[in-house]
């Protein structure tokens, strides 16, 4: 298996949360590709928001890409492409929004990256986000599933929120 649990985190609040993207945000270089999993409301969206918000350095709006499927945000080192599959039809019709050129030249934020099927390539991060049974509306488990080079990568924030 080439992808493992690195570590996971409770975060809180959102707040949290958003630290927690912005950790991983400093991390990324063209080529990545994030994969957000998690049922409807686990806080995707959220963690994507916190994500580009930090790369932006301002509080810019960040919507859902949920109708138009693909928004893009052009920074310094690389363009970041924010997908939200869950309409997808068929893991193909991903080509369609030139998925192929973003994993070459730019960063992927994907939600629900299991609608890509065997074309995810299987070099991504996996951050799994679930809510928390029992205790507050915001507060999430978020687990980060990858291979040795994200483990490397990740060693500062493994380090900082093993659970």
């Amino acid at each position: 298996m080439t992808h493992s649990l690195i570590f996971d985190r409770r975060v809180p609040s959102l707040a949290a949360t958003a630290i927690l993207a912005g950790e991983v945000a400093d991390l990324l270089r063209p080529g990545d590709i994030i994969a957000l999993g998690g049922t409807l409301g686990a806080g995707k969206t959220a963690f994507a928001r916190a994500l580009v918000r930090h790369l932006a350095q301002e509080e810019i709006d960040v919507p859902s890409p949920t109708y138009n499927l693909l928004l893009t945000y052009d920074f310094d080192d690389f363009c970041l492409y924010h997908y939200d599959l869950y309409r997808l039809e068929t893991p193909e019709d991903a080509f369609e929004l030139d998925i192929d050129e973003a994993f070459n030249t730019g960063v992927s934020l994907i939600e629900w990256p299991d609608r890509l099927g065997k074309y995810l390539p299987a070099g991504h991060l996996l951050i799994e986000i679930t809510s928390e049974e029992g205790a507050s509306e915001e507060a999430r488990i978020i687990r980060f599933y990858g291979n040795a080079s994200w483990k490397q990568r990740l060693t500062a924030l493994s380090g900082a929120y093993d659970a």
